[in-house]
């Protein structure tokens, strides 16, 4: 599997303080073994399909990571808040 952080995945962590920077490493490295198939999703992880190729993990309600996983390949691309990812999405 391919893993690719985009541009704008980027610039949407840029402004975290350093704990929320800490939690989304942390939240893509979980992110990743699930989908190696290194570990199971866990309890306080959700993971959803919000529109074909479109998924979002989070952890807890308020850290979301929005991401594109076609077959073989992932690009992470924006993290944020529920309503940063509902606006993400509409454009």
């Amino acid at each position: 599997m391919k893993y690719e952080f985009k541009s704008s995945f980027d610039k949407s962590v840029k402004s975290f303080s350093s704990g929320e920077k800490q939690e989304v490493k942390e939240l893509c490295i979980d992110l990743i073994d699930i989908l190696s198939g290194k570990q199971e999703l866990s309890v306080g992880l959700g993971l959803k399909n919000l529109r074909k190729n479109f998924w979002e993990i989070r952890k807890g309600l308020k850290l979301r990571i929005l991401f594109r996983w076609r077959t073989d390949h992932v690009e992470f691309v924006l993290a944020g808040i529920h309503e940063e990812i509902k606006r993400y999405l509409k454009r």
